[in-house]
């Protein structure tokens, strides 16, 4: 019926081309237009404005001779002002556009390794996108967007990556486990000796405050009973410190063997060994 009576239809976001004998005459807008065919207008077809993806997947090799493929995605669409170019210059415009992208990847990424690959997703993307903006506009077309999606390489160098990662973060964890024990042990040692010092400050308190009561012990003594001597005060405490520890030993049931000499004259000799010690130890 639109035939009929010369009337056609543009849709909203599409534009129609008019062909009079073959040869463009006129973009027509979106709505309802006369194109009497008897006069030799016709419509050539239609476009449409709207933005359209194209979803790419290049294979390339990165410096490091690694193959990868880069998954990449071109928004674009076809300018109304330049209609005509859009649909006369192209016949594929997909495949046009493939071409350029392939082009630009496979001369942008070969000149990186495959860590700065990922890590410059974005300056590939920009350079894909002015090339392609570069080249497009001549025919009509504008890049509205493009993204590198993923840089994808071989199964075996993604499971090789992760075992490097992997061991990197073992070193790390191991180097941190080795310098926790490392500052427990310092530890640990420091604070062994310091119970040793203590302990060892309390030893020779212990024996200064024993010489201490001896030496007050004989003093008093000599005092109050006249005519002894020192010497003999003295004979007397050992002989009977010397009995006591004797009791004790024998008196404890997990004590070892002990051999000493027994007798008056071992006694005395026990006696003047241990008064000589006590002796120096009150010297120094």
């Amino acid at each position: 019926m639109g035939n009929l009576f010369c009337c056609v239809q543009v849709d909203q976001s599409t534009v129609a081309i008019k062909e009079r004998f073959g040869r463009f005459e006129d973009v027509l807008e979106p709505g309802c237009h006369c194109v009497p065919w008897f006069l030799g207008n016709q419509l050539a077809g239609h476009l449409s404005l709207r933005v359209q993806q194209l979803d790419l997947r290049c294979e390339t090799k990165t410096k490091d001779n690694v193959f990868v493929n880069v998954v990449a995605s071109i928004q674009y669409r076809a300018l109304a002002n330049k209609a005509n170019d859009a649909f006369y210059k192209l016949s594929n415009t997909r495949a046009q556009i493939q071409a350029y992208v392939f082009d630009v990847i496979r001369a942008s990424v070969p000149k990186l390794n495959l860590d700065d690959a990922f890590e410059q997703k974005n300056e590939i993307a920009k350079a894909v996108e002015e090339e392609l903006e570069k080249a497009m506009s001549a025919y009509g077309y504008e890049i509205v967007q493009t993204l590198i999606v993923d840089i994808d390489p071989d199964e075996h160098v993604k499971r090789a990556m992760n075992e490097i990662n992997a061991a990197a973060r073992l070193r790390v964890a191991a180097n941190e486990k080795a310098e926790a024990e490392k500052i427990l042990q310092i530890k640990r040692a420091e604070g062994d000796a310091e119970s040793k010092y203590l302990h060892g400050l309390g030893i020779a308190r212990q024996r200064q405050a024993i010489v201490d009561g001896l030496r007050d012990s004989v003093l008093g003594f000599s005092v109050n009973v006249p005519g002894t001597t020192a010497k003999d005060v003295m004979d007397m405490v050992l002989v009977t410190q010397y009995f006591d520890t004797m009791k004790e030993i024998g008196a404890a049931s997990k004590s070892s063997a002990v051999f000493i000499p027994h007798g008056p004259g071992a006694v005395r000799d026990v006696a003047s060994q241990i008064r000589d010690g006590l002796l120096q130890a009150s010297y120094q």
